[in-house]
């Protein structure tokens, strides 16, 4: 199995995973980084923006990434 490091970046704050996790293949590093979205709050901002890179020792292999945005509605 090989090694996966999922690195958070939550607005302009970027966590770096040093530990990472062993998984059979990207297919299920991709489920995992499904897994890591955080609870979302609009307290500090209308726009919430998250990505979630994940890579193995060569390099990059994973994006998920969203960007959320609330609004008042026009009636």
């Amino acid at each position: 199995m090989k090694r996966y490091f999922f690195d958070i970046r939550d607005g302009n704050e970027l966590a770096a995973d040093e530990e990472g996790l062993e998984l059979p293949d990207v297919e299920a590093a991709l489920e995992e980084a499904g897994r890591t979205w955080p609870a979302t709050r609009f307290a500090d901002s209308p726009i919430v923006a998250w990505l979630s890179r994940s890579r193995d020792i060569d390099g990059p292999v994973v994006e998920v990434s969203f960007q959320l945005q609330a609004r008042p509605s026009k009636h």
